[in-house]
């Protein structure tokens, strides 16, 4: 346990060394997200990795990236404690993600967020913490 401990202040150490200041590309990260390009999606979104989903296999490829989007936007634009949901068409699967207050480590910004997945019902959620990168993309920390 002390040892994730200290991997996971090392990795904020490192991080806080990188700046925050967010490019001007011409457009929101948000309309890369919702009616941007493909590629500009997939960047955004990749940062993210698997999220706090992980690999979770009863989840395909259109769940997977309606949840990251959700973690997306929970990081980016939404306020602490707000919650943010997503639903695939058949109701079968959803989820919600909450972020805490955003907080500095050195110029970085941080955040814990908790996201819980809805299989057929049956919840299971998970907690991290992520930090935005120069371009506006977010990559968790755990």
């Amino acid at each position: 346990m002390k040892f994730h401990i200290v991997i996971s202040l090392l990795v904020v150490v490192v991080l806080a060394g990188c700046s925050t200041a967010p490019k001007n590309n011409g457009g929101s990260t948000l309309s890369k997200l919702t009616g941007g390009s493909k590629s500009a999606t997939t960047g955004v979104l990749a940062a993210l990795g698997n999220g706090l989903i992980g690999n979770n296999p009863s989840l395909d490829a259109s769940d997977r990236k309606r949840a990251l989007q959700a973690e997306y936007q929970a990081l980016e634009y939404s306020p602490a404690g707000k919650t943010i949901e997503w639903k695939n068409s058949s109701g079968s699967r959803s989820g919600e993600v909450v972020a805490a207050q955003p907080y500095q480590v050195g110029s970085q910004n941080c955040r814990q967020y908790t996201h819980t997945v809805r299989i057929d019902g049956t919840p299971q959620s998970s907690r991290g913490t992520a930090c935005r990168n120069e371009d506006g993309s977010w990559t968790p920390l755990t």
